[in-house]
């Protein structure tokens, strides 16, 4: 067994991340992460408007408080549950690490460079234990260890945290790591604490680590450790692949509306045929919608299905209906977070459109989500024949063959998120109207690479954050310690 072995995957991913400072960074990872912070800032603002929002403020305290671990969690919690969160490959990551982080410098009095180091820092820790996992029963925001291994990363790294105390950390909080129950997640208001949950625990590991206590060297990939309980088919080496070159930052993805998995490009479409058809009855004269998907959406769909459809449709389920998002987007011409409240979702028209709606997989498109980094195609190709089995569930035997059999990606510089879909409106009179695309507005693609910073100002003004925060962030790793205090407080504040 090699030394690295010995040390356990968890030391070997602590070693390199609590080494990393700003210098190491690419540029283009840099200008991402930038982004990213932006952009989950203005998911923070959202959440705050929402009436679930306001009570998670009122049991837990405002998310910019004196106590950083507290402020960390009511950070994650509001940024998380309406879908705004942004996500890579794999994991929605922004939730732990960009708030841990936000806390934490601004406790500490960092500038923005070590804000900005110590994102990137958590995101590829987070990722990477994520991507070990993805082959597994948890994906999305069902995978909460995301949010507990990005927050151990985000405030170690704020710390300046030697590496051993990062090792205990991570282990201490992945021996107890939350278990999500699909039913409560999506009854109820208990996702709204989804991200929040483990970022508590997160910062508890941190505190017991600084103490002096210790962890198992080799609990992730221990026979009995958390890649045996949390995966069917671990992959260890994701922790460490690549490092310094293979930089899961460069996957992000922006989510410049509310929604969850696959939601994106039916409503993209939804809303390109409302722009090109002004004059077109999108309510009683419509005869159906079919939205044309990949296996990953229509599967989602019929989760969200077995847990509400109308009216009294529980606000954890909502963001992932594609028939209300749909219908939202074609009757009124936007779908924001206010359609996610009252008086919004008692719109009687919505639901009767909602209704007309019928999702139905496109083989062609669940290849392509295959062949794309995100959500967990990187993972099948690491995995080789490994993965076919848990894929042939999926997308079937052939696909599974086909996906396992493609060499992994060296580095995700060209990373791509393929949750395609193809919208048709039929009226009477056999008229029809098609809008067709295969990477979400904001998703990992050439197209966000190229204007991803003009994206994020958009949403982040669409959520009411000030020009002058904004600006800010434009230059956040040249920024003051007073400088990020003032951006952290002009983009929350006026909620």
């Amino acid at each position: 067994m090699t030394a690295v072995g010995h040390a356990g995957r968890a030391a070997e991913l602590a070693g390199w991340a609590a080494a990393l400072r700003p210098g190491d960074l690419p540029d283009r990872v840099v200008a991402l992460a930038r982004s990213q912070v932006l952009s989950q800032l203005a998911a923070i603002r959202t959440g705050l408007t929402h009436p679930l929002g306001r009570r998670l403020v009122s049991a837990f305290g405002e998310p910019l408080q004196r106590d950083p671990a507290r402020s960390a969690a009511v950070l994650a919690g509001l940024g998380s549950w309406l879908n705004l969160d942004d996500t890579a490959y794999a994991g929605h990551l922004s939730n732990s690490t960009v708030a841990t982080p936000l806390a934490y410098a601004r406790a500490r009095g960092l500038d923005g460079a070590a804000f900005l180091t110590a994102v990137v820092a958590a995101n590829e820790c987070a990722a990477r234990v994520t991507a070990a996992a993805t082959l597994g029963p948890f994906r999305g925001q069902t995978a909460a260890h995301t949010s507990l291994v990005g927050g151990v990363a985000g405030r170690l790294h704020c710390a300046g945290a030697p590496a051993a105390t990062w090792t205990h950390a991570l282990g201490l909080a992945l021996t107890m790591p939350p278990w999500t129950l699909t039913h409560g997640f999506l009854s109820g208001d208990a996702r709204v604490l989804s991200a929040l949950t483990p970022v508590r625990a997160a910062m508890d590991a941190c505190d017991a680590a600084e103490a002096g206590l210790t962890a198992a060297a080799d609990v992730l990939e221990h026979p009995e450790g958390f890649l045996a309980r949390f995966a069917v088919v671990p992959l260890p080496e994701a922790v460490a692949a690549g490092l310094g070159r293979r930089w899961h930052t460069d996957t992000l993805s922006f989510k410049v509306r509310p929604g969850g998995p696959g939601v994106d490009t039916a409503v993209d479409c939804a809303l390109r045929l409302r722009r090109e058809l002004p004059d077109a009855d999108f309510g009683e004269g419509v005869e159906e919608v079919l939205v044309e998907t990949s296996r990953y959406t229509t599967y989602v769909g019929r989760l969200a299905d077995q847990h509400g459809h109308g009216p009294d449709t529980p606000a954890s389920v909502l963001p992932l209906s594609v028939p209300y998002a749909v219908a939202t987007a074609l009757l009124t011409g936007d779908l924001s977070v206010a359609d996610f409240t009252e008086p919004a979702v008692r719109d009687p028209r919505r639901w009767a459109l909602a209704a007309r709606v019928r999702l139905v997989e496109d083989p062609g498109m669940t290849d392509d989500l295959l062949a794309s980094a995100a959500p967990f195609g990187a993972a099948v190709r690491q995995a080789g024949g490994r993965a076919v089995e848990w894929l042939a569930s999926f997308a079937g035997r052939d696909a599974a063959r086909r996906t396992a059999a493609a060499p992994p990606e060296e580095t995700f510089e060209a990373a791509t998120k393929h949750t395609g879909s193809r919208v048709t409106v039929r009226w009477g009179q056999g008229r029809t109207a098609t809008a067709r695309r295969d990477v979400p507005i904001g998703a990992a693609g050439e197209e966000t690479r190229a204007r991803h910073g003009e994206l994020v100002r958009e949403k982040f003004r669409k959520a009411g954050g000030p020009d002058e925060a904004a600006a800010l962030c434009a230059r956040l790793e040249e920024l003051s310690a007073g400088e990020l205090a003032a951006l952290a407080e002009g983009a929350l504040g006026g909620v």
